[in-house]
């Protein structure tokens, strides 16, 4: 009976090494080299951002930390315009609600038109149309805040005060349009309808983009059945690209909540918490807008109260976001993209 020996390994000769593979082994390990080095370049790039987020949220806490333990007495003598016995949530409560009435109202105006001029630049209008479309779009953005803020205040504003008079007389009945219209036109539907053309060219790049990530079988397929154009957008490219809006739409909401110049030379301000009257003057405030105003002659407690709108302005931006990346997780898996 014989028995068949298992092969051995062979084993490596040793000896002179080619040029070739000795120039082969050289490039593996400067590859190896450049990936670590790729590797901790981008390690520390996130740490960075990290960091830096901590570091603005502890500056933040740490100069508004007198103004949220100071007492209402000293909040009141420190802001001024506040009663006595005037807490920093009643300081802090009117700003918080002015800067989300105005982002919100921003987001529903401009959201559907961004998305309708994403789906036009992107499947209906031709190349050449598209192509100028999407650099105008784009030039929006670059357009500075003061420059809007100076077309809403000299242009916007009375061009819109008739419409906003009119919607006080037939629509008064609805919260939002009750109350005495603005004579000057300056209130916070103007300030909405200036955020919103701020917000389009962001949310309309990125749904554009969007749009033209759908996948062309998709499309194709849903033309082949035998739907029409619109038909074909609402189930294969409108479902695809529903995670992408919602983040486009919260790019712009952040940038609504932020702005500064614009808001402070259109709005009439008043500290009405409660207040949704929107055609009506003096009724509303924003964080930013609140700080950019009397940051310059704010000393003492009054800073420190200053620093704590924008603490809680930090507060809602970091919200919003992880709201955002909620509701996108949650919908990608339904979106048709995969």
């Amino acid at each position: 009976m014989t028995t068949t020996d298992s092969p051995q390994p062979t084993a490596t000769p040793k000896g002179p090494v080619s040029r070739a593979t000795a120039r082969r082994r050289r490039s593996g390990d400067t590859e190896r080299g450049f990936s670590r080095v790729f590797r901790w370049i981008a390690t520390g790039a996130g740490s960075l951002i990290l960091a830096t987020l901590a570091a603005v949220a502890l500056f933040l806490l740490l100069r508004a930390w007198p103004a949220i333990t100071a007492s209402d007495e000293e909040i009141s003598s420190a802001v001024g315009r506040y009663p006595e016995g005037t807490s920093l949530l009643e300081f802090i409560g009117p700003l918080i609600f002015g800067t989300l009435l105005a982002a919100v109202l921003a987001l529903a105006l401009a959201t559907p038109v961004a998305m309708g001029i994403g789906l036009f630049i992107s499947h209906y209008a031709p190349r050449r149309l598209a192509q100028v479309l999407g650099y105008l779009v784009d030039l929006l953005a670059a357009i500075p805040s003061v420059v809007y803020g100076l077309w809403g205040f000299l242009v916007l504003a009375p061009v819109v005060k008739p419409i906003w008079f009119w919607l006080g007389d037939n629509l008064g009945w609805f919260p939002l349009f009750a109350g005495d219209v603005s004579a000057t036109g300056k209130s916070l539907a103007t300030v909405s309808v200036v955020l919103a053309v701020m917000i389009l060219p962001i949310i309309t790049a990125v749904s554009r983009e969007v749009f033209l990530q759908t996948p062309k079988l998709h499309e194709e397929a849903a033309l082949a059945l035998g739907a029409t154009r619109w038909e074909m957008i609402r189930t294969a490219v409108l479902p695809f690209g529903r995670s992408g809006v919602i983040s486009a739409a919260m790019l712009g909401l952040g940038r609504a909540l932020g702005e500064t110049m614009a808001v402070l030379m259109i709005i009439s301000p008043g500290f009405l918490i409660y207040s949704l009257q929107i055609l009506a003057g003096a009724q509303h405030q924003t964080i930013a807008a609140y700080i950019a105003l009397d940051f310059a002659e704010a000393t003492g407690l009054a800073v420190n109260a200053l620093i704590a709108t924008g603490l809680a302005l930090f507060l809602i931006t970091m919200a919003v976001n992880m709201i955002a990346r909620a509701i996108v997780a949650r919908r990608k898996e339904f979106s048709g993209a995969n």
